[in-house]
């Protein structure tokens, strides 16, 4: 987990109600993405949007769309990697001084890509610089692309630049790869194409109380904002919100499962994290978890006695991995 740094200024707009007024007075280099998961793709548009502004006196500044515009035109949602708080405050670490929130809708999603370019994106936002991936496409039936928006640039006075995708072994990365890969547990994959381990929340609430009485009581999360990886014991950093912000809490152990051994064959997912040499109330808290590693899969032990001697293995693993975290 990273040092904490300044939040961007956070800007909610209603795209053309503004009758064309500015949103900013200072000229932009703006990044248009959805940016789930800010991934090390999202990461390298971000990078040469900076570098641009940098060269070029701009603001750095990110316009992303709330909510998901999937989800207005009635398409399957995908999971969510990052809520729009959380790529927010990643948006900080990246040296992004502002970000634009643009209420998606069925109005917006008619808009022509010359009234998208010209009204809204040149001219309420003042971009100068407009940086995207290379398969951007935008407008009514998404009949814009990154030509499209290059032409209507220059025609402006304005640029365009498509970032280049980045690419590992098995291809471009890609929330989706990175869905796959916490689908299937492989968190370890998952945070090299993040560049960073991936992170959920969720609030604490009341279980069993079974882990106090053999020594490991577990913060029980329900309410999960983000994706949460597939069923199995992993090593995590936790952070607990204090305020506006959340705080170091501490290295754990997490189990992500129905709990096969004592719940007699339920379905629920149940998500319960202990936090190593840490004894205090978070009921009702919210805590975001770090994964680091699979410890081992999900799996029925022939007896409580045989359960609570791995979860002491699991534990033992756990500290192992983490030890060598900063944090």
């Amino acid at each position: 987990m990273s040092t904490r740094s300044p939040l961007p200024e956070v800007v909610k707009v209603v795209p053309f109600a503004r009758a064309e007024a500015r949103t900013d007075a200072r000229p932009q280099a703006v990044v248009i993405g959805n940016f789930d998961g800010v991934h090390r793709g999202h990461v390298a548009a971000l990078a040469q949007m900076t570098a641009l502004a940098r060269e070029r006196g701009l603001v750095t500044t990110v316009l992303t769309f709330d909510p998901h515009p999937a989800l207005v035109l009635g398409k399957a949602t995908p999971e969510r990697l990052t809520t729009l708080e959380r790529r927010i405050e990643l948006f900080g670490e990246h040296e992004v001084e502002r970000v634009v929130v643009a209420t998606f809708s069925l109005d917006f999603a008619a808009t022509s890509p010359e009234a998208f370019a010209e009204q809204f994106l040149f001219g309420e936002l003042g971009a100068e610089v407009v940086v995207v991936g290379a398969d951007f496409r935008f407008g009514k039936g998404r009949k814009g692309d990154f030509e499209t928006l290059d032409a209507l640039a220059r025609a402006h006075g304005r640029r365009a630049f498509a970032t280049v995708l980045e690419t590992d072994d098995e291809g471009a990365i890609s929330s989706t790869r990175i869905r796959k890969a916490l689908g299937a547990g492989r968190v370890e994959h998952a945070a090299a194409l993040l560049g960073r381990p991936h992170a959920f929340t969720g609030t604490v609430e009341h279980g069993q109380h079974k882990g106090r009485t053999i020594g490991f009581p577990t913060a029980n999360l329900a309410r999960l904002d983000e994706m949460c990886p597939a069923n199995g014991v992993y090593a995590v950093s936790v952070e607990v919100e204090e305020g506006a912000a959340f705080r170091w809490l501490g290295h754990g152990v997490m189990n992500i499962g129905t709990r096969p051994t004592v719940s007699d064959g339920g379905k629920t997912r149940h998500v319960e994290i202990h936090v190593f040499d840490v004894d205090q109330d978070l009921y009702g808290r919210r805590v975001r978890a770090h994964v680091h590693a699979r410890v081992r899969e999900e799996r029925k032990f022939p007896s409580f006695d045989e359960l609570r001697a791995q979860i002491e293995r699991d534990a033992a693993k756990a500290r192992e991995l983490t030890s060598r975290l900063e944090r």
